[in-house]
């Protein structure tokens, strides 16, 4: 995992646009916003930021002046113990808010590192209460957000309290495929997938051998493959089934 010293200043990496030409805007899987909420968020946004894959995004041990939203790639959420043991607590992909949670909070809660090559959106946070008063609405989208994060740890909690090692990698390989998908980044039934087997184990609460034998055993089974950095999901419905995981219509979510 690489520190740096001192954040780079927030600037529009090569091609950047503007928050209207923003491609994530032209999901189905965020809800729109009006002009003027869209150029409260042009105001508030500081610029962008290109993070490359391992290095800190916020910092488990330094406070942040910042909050982001993802653009594109792949980062998540740890927590470490003082004996440098690591619980992943949720993966981000593009549109999800990073760094709220801090804002509560005396001092940091966790870390946040970027798995893959990232995007970011780069906001002030001491600029936040001005965009609560400025859109209500964007106040609340926040708001909203939080819950879901929330929502997200939840789940992820009944996974390593309540799920067996096989129940628990198909759930985790549905759960981000899914995610995936959502958000256009399955192209032809593959998704990057930048993690390795000691990232599952730090987020399922599972030893390295014990996710090494679980993931090998369901690739023979033929319910996925992995190549290359790349997941494909073979069988979706017998990892359904294994995991107990219950497709449920996602919501579209805001988006800042």
């Amino acid at each position: 995992m690489k520190f740096e010293d001192h954040a780079p200043p927030a600037s529009p990496p090569p091609g950047a646009h503007p928050c209207e030409a923003c491609a994530l805007r032209r999901m189905e899987a965020f809800l729109p916003v009006s002009p003027e909420e869209l150029k409260t968020i042009e105001s508030f946004r500081a610029g962008s930021r290109r993070v490359a894959a391992g290095a800190s995004i916020i910092d488990e041990h330094r406070p942040s002046s910042e909050l982001f939203t993802l653009y594109a790639g792949w980062a998540f959420r740890y927590k470490t113990l003082s004996d440098g043991r690591r619980q992943i607590l949720s993966f981000l992909l593009p549109g999800d808010f990073i760094g709220l949670q801090d804002e509560f909070a005396d001092g940091h809660t966790h870390g946040v590192e970027a798995a893959s090559d990232t995007t970011l959106c780069v906001f002030p946070r001491g600029r936040l209460w001005e965009l609560f008063h400025a859109q209500p609405k964007l106040g609340y989208d926040i708001t909203w957000l939080a819950a879901r994060e929330e929502k997200l740890v939840d789940d992820n909690l009944v996974t390593t309290g309540r799920r067996n090692a096989a129940e628990r990698v198909a759930m985790l390989l549905m759960h981000l495929y899914r995610r995936a998908q959502r958000v256009g980044m399955v192209r032809d039934g593959w998704v990057e997938f930048p993690f390795n087997q000691q990232h599952l184990a730090d987020a399922l609460g599972l030893s390295l051998v014990h996710t090494n034998k679980t993931l090998r055993r369901l690739q023979n089974l033929g319910l996925y493959k992995l190549d290359g950095g790349w997941l494909r999901i073979l069988e979706p419905r017998a990892l359904e089934t294994l995991g107990d995981y219950f497709e449920r219509p996602m919501r579209p979510t805001p988006l800042i």
